[in-house]
């Protein structure tokens, strides 16, 4: 049992369980309806996406290693707030008794809050594959 960190639109990986979507806007043009079923996501947590504010702060800055620092340690701040921390607890404690994914739309994992969300999932003690 574990987590898998995926990018949200990919082709399923077997035994992968739910796929929750950690993003702030759900897919552009695609029906409700369909989001599972062009392997978007089965169910939605934008909570642990990073904030839309922050995101845009993000976007307006050079790709470079400081921003992204910057960019972590905030998230990471985002991420601190008691409801969120008891959703990463949450997600912890599950991955220890079911298969599931979370996920978002970037490419690179490397340049995602995914990344991140992966370094604090282990910090909680999920199992992660």
């Amino acid at each position: 049992m574990a987590i898998r960190v995926i990018q949200l639109g990919t082709s399923r990986h077997e035994n992968e369980g739910l796929r929750i979507g950690t993003v702030r806007r759900p897919p552009r043009g695609v029906r409700k309806v369909d989001y599972a079923k062009r392997n978007f996501y089965d169910t939605w947590l934008p909570q642990l996406a990073p904030s839309a504010e922050l995101v845009k702060w993000m976007k307006a800055r050079d790709d470079t290693p400081a921003n992204w620092k910057l960019f972590e340690k905030r998230y990471v701040h985002e991420l601190s707030f008691h409801d969120n921390l008891r959703l990463l607890d949450l997600l912890s404690a599950l991955s220890r008794e079911a298969d599931f994914s979370i996920g978002c739309y970037c490419e690179d994992e490397k340049k995602c809050h995914r990344s991140i969300l992966r370094k604090m999932l282990l910090k909680h003690g999920a199992f992660i594959k």
